[in-house]
């Protein structure tokens, strides 16, 4: 495996997610150590210690929002789960689900102890079903066994948990959209100011965690923050799950550690590109990430300031890997229909801007394309970054922009010759021993 292991290190069997295999693995035994040795303080002290940034995409780190929530406060304070795992590209949280529901469920009771949680929420994308019922399956173990309820563990502390069930909308993946959705009304993003960790679910201070992001808890109280910070970079400290997709000949769920060589991990740990191709391009972190070539992953280690400084994100983890042939054209075109179909509406920018491109791309894919409409694209883009307000209409915008910056020379082919420059001409390269995008 790419690097130190830490949520991935125990052997996948057909009852790894069953509460025995977890307790076998010394699972719940960091809980009982926090409740009756750590206040809660001590809890948040030593995430804040460990560096950890969040997995779910925006990197924020974990130690920063938490300390928001002040604990003499006398208000309710919420934990939810963000395990809306909707963004392209992106499955590395549904793996924890399905094979690693207790280590979730056990970090999430740390995490309430620290920030003094009563009631917590794990909110799961409704298409996942495997992932639901294992997750339901562990909840319900886990009150059996007495760590959930009135007195957990007999410590006193009080924590229960609703897994509560989305209804397939991408947007309810943002954090008060999320909120919004549990409050039972319409999944809409809500402005901001005042923070959610302020005024979040039910107007209350409110943390909002990724799945993979609060996993990490359980391992951090375990090993000690300056043993976590041993792996990984110092910037970045831990790993990533990464779930990679597209034309490698190994997809899958990966544990990187931060720092390891992006180039080792697809060519050898993950067989490189299907048939033997040249790569032509990767996504790096789900769709709303810019594209990267393969020159640009040359030398370049997988870390949020070596990818940043690539011209990219790690973001949600969600690698997608693109080989030569590809037309890029149609790539953005699936890309711009599922961002137009998911907009929730509430912004101007968004749902005019996300109609307007798909449009566009519609036009230039059907041999219609007109000589403006790359720039258009392009200005619609900018037009629609930082005006919406949730991150939607920048992600499309980022996403529209690095596939033109990139491979603008493709957009003005199908445009000129109302085609893509790969059509019929992939099989008779292949067939001469040429690239194919010669």
């Amino acid at each position: 495996m790419p690097g130190q292991q830490l949520i991935m290190d125990f052997p996948v069997t057909a009852t790894s997610h069953l509460l025995p295999d977890y307790l076998a693995r010394g699972g719940y035994q960091t809980l009982r150590r926090a409740l009756t040795e750590l206040k809660p303080e001590d809890v948040t002290k030593e995430v804040t210690a460990a560096g950890v940034l969040g997995h779910g995409g925006a990197a924020f780190p974990v130690g920063r929002k938490w300390a928001v929530v002040k604990l003499d406060d006398g208000q309710p304070h919420y934990l939810c789960a963000n395990a809306d795992e909707g963004e392209p590209g992106t499955f590395k949280d549904r793996w924890i689900l399905e094979h690693a529901p207790h280590l979730l469920l056990e970090s999430m009771l740390i995490t309430c102890y620290a920030l003094q949680v009563r009631n917590c929420f794990v909110y799961i994308r409704g298409e996942f079903d495997q992932p639901y019922r294992r997750l339901q399956a562990a909840v319900e173990e886990a009150y059996g066994a007495g760590y959930f309820g009135e007195n957990v563990l007999g410590s006193g502390f009080a924590c229960d948990i609703v897994v509560y069930r989305g209804a397939g909308s991408y947007v309810c993946g943002e954090a008060s959209a999320l909120i919004t959705s549990i409050e039972g009304k319409k999944g809409y993003p809500r402005n901001r100011p005042p923070r959610l960790t302020v005024r979040g679910l039910y107007q209350r201070p409110t943390v909002i965690n990724n799945v993979e992001t609060l996993s990490n808890v359980a391992i951090i109280m375990r090993m000690g923050a300056e043993a976590f910070r041993k792996v990984g970079t110092a910037k970045s400290p831990g790993t990533q799950l990464v779930s990679i997709s597209g034309h490698v000949n190994k997809p899958g769920v990966y544990e990187v550690e931060y720092g390891y060589p992006l180039e080792k991990f697809i060519y050898e740990d993950c067989g490189g590109v299907l048939g033997g191709k040249g790569l032509k391009c990767i996504i790096p972190g789900g769709i709303s990430t810019k594209v990267m070539t393969a020159k640009d992953i040359e030398g370049v280690n997988y870390d949020h300031k070596a990818m940043e400084a690539a011209g990219s994100q790690v973001g949600s983890g969600g690698m997608v890997v693109i080989a030569e042939g590809t037309c890029m054209v149609r790539l953005l075109h699936v890309m711009l229909r599922f961002y137009h179909h998911e907009s929730c509406g509430q912004c101007t920018p968004c749902r005019e801007g996300m109609g307007w491109m798909h449009r566009i791309i519609e036009r230039i894919v059907k041999g219609d394309g007109r000589p403006g409409d790359i720039d258009a694209l392009v200005r619609i883009s900018n037009a629609n970054d930082g005006t919406t307000i949730c991150g939607m209409g920048d992600a499309a915008g980022y996403a529209t922009v690095g596939i033109i910056a990139k491979y603008r020379d493709e957009f003005e082919y199908y445009i000129a010759n109302k085609r893509s420059k790969f059509d019929g001409r992939l099989e008779v390269a292949e067939a001469a021993g040429e690239p194919a995008h010669a």
